[in-house]
């Protein structure tokens, strides 16, 4: 199988959404490796720039009215090596246990609106704060404020889950957590202050979305929307009907609790059918249980 094969297969799968988030990650910067490799060798180096703002985060507003879509794709966006690969490896041990206890749609909701307070917190700090106002125009990139929030999100739902550390030994997500924190904190007064303001912008997102989650709120919904407006946009899935024939009302009898019974032992009732295609339509089919596809064949059948 081909390496594009396999990446249209991960992307295809919906149970897939932390490795498709990483995928994403990875995608992007080996592109921008290979472009720029490729107009080192052209002599057109110089053209390299203009393209990596259009992914990029400034905190000019300015060039930000005229850029606004890098509010998400600087969440994407990497030029090292070490880089990438603490924010992938951070993102993959903490939203496997987001993704565990929360499913993928919250693990998604978690990582864009990290990265979204990430840029909202470097933003409005670069442009009110006096002590940042000589650097405005300063670039951002990175999935750090996504990965924070995913680290701060499992601490606040799962405090005590213990991760084992190499050379340290077992410790509670708890603290793990509280380390990030206070790194961050400390790296305001560091060479890239605009960095560390966004993992706390994260950090706060991972809390607040939890507590609201715990409340009764899904902060997650306005993403999940978004998320499944486009899914149905390009979905070529078919329709899926069935037609049960009409039966004389007679021929259903009435249950104890006054449910109507199948005519044919074993066949579904219309109202289950119903059901099941509400679920295709929202998931589709390959979110069924097996139960559920009997079901639908045997109406098929009738």
């Amino acid at each position: 199988m081909s390496i594009v094969q396999d990446i249209r297969t991960a992307f295809s799968r919906r149970d897939n959404a932390l490795m498709q988030l990483i995928l994403l990650n990875v995608l992007v910067f080996a592109g921008l490796i290979v472009l720029r490799a490729i107009l080192t060798v052209s002599s057109a180096s110089g053209y390299y720039p203009p393209v990596l703002r259009q992914f990029e985060l400034s905190s000019a507003l300015p060039v930000l009215l005229r850029h606004p879509w890098t509010l998400l794709t600087y969440a994407f966006t990497h030029e090292g090596f070490f880089h990438i690969l603490f924010n992938m490896l951070n993102l993959y041990w903490f939203g496997q246990l987001i993704r565990e206890y929360l499913g993928d749609r919250r693990l998604v909701s978690i990582y864009v609106l990290g990265a979204l307070a990430g840029a909202t917190i470097f933003l409005l700090s670069y442009n009110l704060l006096p002590a940042f106002q000589p650097a405005v125009g300063a670039p951002m990139v990175g999935a750090s404020a996504a990965a924070t929030a995913m680290i701060v999100a499992g601490a606040t739902l799962l405090p005590d889950f213990t991760f084992m550390l190499i050379l340290i030994g077992p410790v509670k997500i708890k603290w793990i957590a509280a380390v990030v924190v206070l790194i961050s904190l400390a790296g305001i007064s560091g060479d890239n202050p605009g960095g560390q303001i966004a993992h706390l912008g994260g950090a706060l997102l991972g809390f607040v979305f939890i507590k609201q989650l715990q409340a009764g709120r899904d902060l997650g919904r306005p993403v999940q929307a978004v998320g499944n407006f486009f899914t149905n946009l390009f979905s070529r899935r078919p329709s899926m009907r069935v037609s049960l024939p009409r039966r004389a009302e007679p021929v259903a009898a009435a249950s104890a609790s006054g449910a109507k019974k199948p005519a044919v032992a074993g066949q579904p009732l219309q109202d289950e059918i119903d059901l099941i295609l509400d679920k295709i339509s929202r998931s589709g089919y390959e979110s069924l249980s097996k139960d559920e596809k009997q079901k639908l064949f045997r109406a098929s059948q009738q």
